[in-house]
C-alpha cells in the first residue's frame, strides 16, 4: 500500500497495488497516479487484472539507463492519473516475469489491457520521446478496444 498525496487538495490517500476501479482522492474525488511493484507472486493480481491500460516496466538497480527512465515514469503517471497504472518489476527479483515477456534488454517497457500486450518498447529513451509514444499507444489502443459506428 503506498501513500499518494493529492496533487490538487493535498490530502494523502492510501493506494493499494491492487483493486478494482481507478485510484481517487477521498476529499475532492481528483484521480491519483497509480504507481506499484510486482514480483513473480505477484505480477498477476497488481498488473493483469487491472481495469486501466498497465505500464509495466521491467528495470534492474544495477542499471543506468533504467535509473534515467524511472522518474521519467513517475512523472508520467503522475501526469496521466487516471489513464494508466505504473507497474515497476525488478527483473532480477522477478524472472519469470521477464522469462513470461521475453525481456532481453532493460528498461524494457510494456503497455498492457486486461493482461495482454498491446505495445512494447526496450531501451532508454529521452523523456520526449517517452510521452509521445505512451500517449501515442494510449490512443491507439482505446481506439482499437472502441465499438465502431
Amino acid at each position: 500500500m503506498n501513500v499518494i498525496q493529492c496533487e490538487n487538495c493535498g490530502r494523502k490517500n492510501r493506494v493499494p497495488a491492487a483493486a478494482r476501479g481507478t485510484p481517487r482522492c477521498a476529499r475532492c474525488h481528483k484521480p491519483l497516479p497509480w504507481i506499484a511493484e510486482a514480483d513473480d507472486e505477484s505480477f498477476a493480481e497488481v498488473a493483469d487484472a487491472g481495469s486501466l491500460p498497465v505500464l509495466v516496466d521491467v528495470w534492474a538497480p544495477w542499471c543506468g539507463p533504467c535509473r534515467m527512465v524511472s522518474p521519467v515514469l513517475d512523472r508520467l503517471a503522475h501526469e496521466l492519473a487516471g489513464r494508466v497504472k505504473l507497474v515497476k518489476v525488478n527483473a532480477d527479483a522477478a524472472p519469470g516475469v521477464a522469462s513470461r515477456f521475453s525481456v532481453q534488454g532493460i528498461p524494457t517497457l510494456l503497455l498492457m489491457r486486461r493482461g495482454q500486450v498491446v505495445a512494447r518498447q526496450t531501451g532508454a529513451r529521452p523523456e520526449p520521446a517517452l510521452r509521445a509514444w505512451l500517449e501515442h499507444e494510449l490512443a491507439s489502443s482505446a481506439t482499437a478496444r472502441s465499438p465502431q459506428a
